[in-house]
């Protein structure tokens, strides 16, 4: 017989009503086992990662940004703010929603079949959202699309009736505007 233990409150329907959608940038070491420190640290709690890149930003350095977007209570992006601060490759961690100079961007490649009125209603689609074709064959196209995640989403939701067949998308790459740095 297995002991019940109460809901976490990370899973508990309690509260969720006012989870917010969060962007976090944060600066690290490039060196092995940081990305999945960073990420143990979200699983071990349960949160969810929604979107995760990293790249290295700084080779002089060996310094990489890691853009993770989550959602939570703003108790909780607070709290998973603190404890990623404590992470020691981690040398600072910027909430970028909180910052309202933000920008966000994102590329996916999106993956179409048609034929005759579906292959030009794909097109004009794609000409409006400016999504770029990159490959394409008789009987499909792959177009390149870049901006806000909400826009990509957009994209690949009026391309589902014409004949999506897949789609790869890059995640979030976001950064505060203005001069100065995270």
């Amino acid at each position: 017989m297995s002991k019940a233990y109460p809901p976490s409150p990370y899973s508990s329907p309690l509260g969720k009503h006012n989870a917010e959608s969060h962007t976090l940038s944060v600066l690290v070491d490039n060196e092995p086992g940081v990305l999945a420190r960073v990420v143990g640290l979200f699983s071990a709690r349960s949160f969810n990662i929604e979107s995760l890149t990293v790249a290295e930003v700084a080779h002089e350095t060996h310094l990489s940004r890691i853009t993770i977007a989550t959602s939570g209570t703003p108790e909780v992006i607070e709290q998973v703010r603190h404890q990623l601060e404590r992470l020691v490759p981690v040398h600072s961690v910027t909430d970028l929603t909180l910052a309202a100079r933000a920008i966000e961007r994102e590329l996916a490649m999106v993956k179409v079949r048609g034929k005759g009125d579906a292959r030009v209603e794909a097109l004009q689609l794609a000409e409006a959202f400016r999504a770029k074709v990159i490959d394409a064959t008789t009987e499909s196209f792959i177009f390149e699309i870049t901006g806000a995640p909400r826009k990509i989403d957009d994209f690949v939701d009026l391309m589902r009736p014409v004949g999506l067949v897949e789609v790869s998308r890059t995640g979030i790459a976001a950064i505060s505007r203005g001069p100065e740095p995270i």
